[in-house]
């Protein structure tokens, strides 16, 4: 413990800086990540080949290691944030598209005639009642994709991406000296710090966001 304390101390700026980085690189790939999945879910939630088609190859992108995804993308993309936000945005992909789709799917159709016999239209009846009542499971799925994504991020250092997991990276290659275990720890801590304040913030979103009548 003193000598994580001691390397957070001495390091503490340099630290703080591949934290940013990290949560930056975290809340680009989620926001990429939410409007890809909600569209994908709102426009196959109604017909059953596009649907399963969606969930499906969603399904695979996150069935592919790690490295290996990052390892097929620099070739199209290089090195650096741009392969790191594509994979990363891959692999939040699914809990999105899967919450929109159950969420739509799950609203009552009695309320969808309902406002359809008020001479609402489809596109009117999606932007007022189907996804309002449906937005509870929808944000509990980006909140998942979201602290899926906080972890990965760290991989996305073997192709020179941003983020805490340059400092893991670092700690292996000099694995056995003093400071290398310090070094680790101090990055997982920071991966930790930001997952908890990201799945806090979604807690808080989604009370602002939803109305009282939706909540659980």
């Amino acid at each position: 413990m003193e000598a994580l304390l001691n390397y957070l101390a001495d390091q503490g700026d340099r630290l703080f800086g591949l934290t940013l980085e990290h949560a930056a690189i975290v809340l680009v790939a989620v926001t990429f990540a939410t409007i890809i999945g909600v569209t994908t879910g709102v426009l196959t939630y109604r017909t059953n080949a596009p649907r399963q088609a969606a969930l499906r190859i969603t399904g695979v992108f996150l069935t592919i290691p790690s490295f290996a995804l990052f390892g097929l993308l620099v070739p199209f993309l290089g090195l650096g944030t741009a392969p790191a936000v594509v994979a990363l945005i891959m692999y939040g992909l699914l809990p999105i598209v899967r919450n929109t789709i159950v969420g739509l799917r799950s609203v009552d159709p009695a309320v969808v005639e309902s406002a359809q016999g008020m001479g609402m239209g489809r596109y009117r009846r999606l932007l007022r009642i189907e996804l309002p009542l449906a937005w509870p499971i929808i944000i509990t799925g980006i909140r998942v994709s979201a602290v899926i994504i906080v972890g990965i991020a760290a991989i996305a250092a073997v192709v020179n991406g941003p983020g805490l997991g340059r400092e893991i990276f670092r700690a292996l290659e000099r694995f056995g000296t003093p400071t290398s275990v310090p070094q680790v720890l101090s990055a997982i801590l920071g991966i930790i710090i930001i997952a908890i304040l990201i799945d806090l913030a979604f807690v808080l979103v989604a009370r602002l966001t939803t109305s009282k009548g939706t909540r659980a």
